[in-house]
């Protein structure tokens, strides 16, 4: 379980531009869900995840995972129990160095390097077997280096090297946001398999309703730093693209954005 308590969070604070995101913010995440965040822009749906994985602190309130308060703790500590995949694949990978490369490093995550190769290529065949069921030839491709490949490659590349260890958590950062229709297509297909085969708990911000509501078990919709809509199951299957639209076409009006 993962639950943000009572957050209040403020950026340029005692200034001009001072912006309030969270005012005592309450969120619960039970283990297993798979839930999609949708809502306009500044609504504190980014900021959600950063609070999560520690890129920024909370002003005030805490952030509890399985009973544990973990809001002090380190971003890196906190990534032994989180993966996170960004909107730009450079983030989640070194586009400098190959394939294999890149997934002996996401490999070797929360061991001890000392002194030893960084590289383990017995481990190339194991590589493979999990590169070619993707269908996107990247069991080839492992001496390339990963800047030579697709904006989708490089994705997936991104989303295995976060769930290469073992996590609890899987935070999606608009990961298909930057893909052409069909690629982003095949990349949330590789998405879900990979929540419902490592039984991840996962978060994902995403613009695109249809995905919104065709992934997971639970969506909900972010306004002005508070939850607005929040169904889950049953409840969640019960809505259409129309009904989120709707309510989503009332606060886009409202701060000036276009769907």
């Amino acid at each position: 379980m993962l639950e943000l308590k009572n957050i209040y969070k403020y950026y340029n604070p005692d200034t001009i531009n001072e912006f309030q995101v969270f005012n005592d913010f309450n969120f619960k995440l039970d283990d297993g869900d798979f839930v999609s965040i949708v809502g306009s822009n500044g609504s504190g749906k980014t900021t959600m995840l950063n609070l999560i994985c520690g890129n920024v602190e909370a002003d005030k309130g805490k952030i509890i995972i399985d009973e544990k308060d973990i809001t002090n703790e380190k971003e890196h500590k906190r990534y032994k129990k989180i993966g996170r995949v960004f909107q730009d694949p450079s983030m989640g990978t070194s586009p400098s160095m190959t394939l294999l490369e890149n997934m002996s490093m996401a490999d070797n995550k929360g061991k001890p390097w000392n002194l030893s190769w960084g590289i383990n290529k017995k481990r190339k065949d194991y590589y493979r077997s999990i590169l070619a069921p993707i269908g996107l030839g990247l069991e080839d491709k492992l001496d390339e280096k990963v800047a030579s490949l697709s904006g989708g490659q490089r994705q997936a590349v991104a989303l295995l090297m976060a769930t290469l260890t073992p996590i609890d958590f899987l935070v999606l950062d608009e990961h298909t946001a930057a893909l052409d229709p069909k690629t982003a297509d095949i990349i949330m297909e590789i998405t879900d398999k990979i929540i419902r085969e490592k039984k991840l708990t996962a978060l994902m911000v995403t613009h695109n309703l249809k995905y919104s509501l065709k992934y997971g078990n639970r969506i909900i919709m972010m306004h002005k730093g508070e939850i607005i809509l929040d169904k889950k199951d049953q409840e969640k299957e019960k809505i259409n693209v129309d009904n989120v639209l709707d309510e989503f076409n009332k606060i886009s009006i409202e701060v000036g954005n276009s769907v």
